[in-house]
């Protein structure tokens, strides 16, 4: 072949190298770290593989340290989807213009938050949150956690018209459930405000000693935990691509998966639905107005 005949053909060779690489632009996500990370990377790793095979891209799951590392991963593009909590899930929107919630899971449409009590606190169950609370040491979760902060305090607030540092003696934050359940069962908090899908499981697996620590109260329900996607998937992995992975987080069926979230299934999901939890934090002051 002649140098004019491979010069000639150079353009085509580097429009297919690039349509290539677009092609293989891998699709990340993340989670909130609301369990033991170690756990995470085994749940969410089985789940990039489906998503990889659903969706004819490479997908890859990164782990973080925080809420607000999950939520500062995508703001900055550094993830496409993540499985945020209510209030993490409202912040990061906000801050990625034509973000959408996609999928909650089944139970999230109704979640709700157990205050967690060490059985020498001498708080006993109870329908409604008791003064027998006041002066008393308590943890929430993660200060970006919707169960584990957002709606606890705001049904203390609404309970005792004061902020937590008023109705506890020290108030501190765990950083995600399953520290919290560890530090009331130790006794390093007398009181603390918990996911109760991570309280059941954990409870499940034997992880709980139900003589060093009982629920002592359960919120009405709130939507909680979804899948959001970044608003320009669609101009970087093609037309059709968000709901692409919106069809396969909702087709998401393998009890295997599932279970590891713990869901029995993914519903639709949209930002209208968290309404009431944006309404929330800026009423607490959570969210600037």
């Amino acid at each position: 072949m002649s140098i004019l005949r491979r010069l000639q053909q150079l353009p085509l060779i580097a429009a297919l190298l690039l349509s290539g690489l677009a092609q293989a632009d891998t699709f990340v996500f993340t989670a909130i770290p609301d369990e033991d990370e170690s756990r995470l990377q085994q749940r969410f790793g089985k789940v990039a593989d489906y998503l990889s095979e659903q969706l004819g891209v490479e997908v890859r799951y990164i782990p973080v340290k925080s809420y607000a590392a999950a939520i500062t991963a995508f703001r900055n593009d550094q993830v496409q989807l993540a499985w945020f909590g209510g209030l993490s899930g409202v912040q990061a929107r906000g801050l990625v213009p034509g973000s959408e919630a996609l999928a909650q899971g089944f139970e999230d449409q109704s979640f709700k938050t157990y205050f967690i009590a060490n059985t020498s606190a001498g708080v006993e169950p109870a329908d409604t949150l008791t003064d027998a609370l006041k002066g008393k040491t308590f943890t929430f979760g993660s200060k970006g956690s919707t169960s584990g902060r957002l709606m606890p305090e705001f049904y203390l607030r609404e309970q005792f018209d004061a902020a937590p540092e008023e109705i506890f003696s020290r108030v501190g934050f765990s950083g995600d459930h399953s520290r919290t359940i560890a530090q009331v069962q130790s006794g390093a908090y007398q009181i603390g405000a918990v996911n109760y899908s991570v309280w059941d499981s954990e409870l499940q697996q034997g992880k709980v000693d139900a003589s060093k620590v009982q629920v002592i109260w359960t919120t009405p329900t709130y939507p909680d935990y979804q899948w959001s996607i970044r608003g320009d998937v669609d101009a970087r992995y093609g037309a059709g691509f968000k709901e692409k992975v919106r069809a396969a987080l909702l087709e998401m069926n393998d009890p295997a998966l599932l279970e590891s979230f713990p869901r029995q299934s993914f519903v639709p999901a949209s930002n209208d639905d968290y309404a009431p939890i944006e309404a929330t934090a800026k009423a607490i002051g959570l969210l600037d107005e």
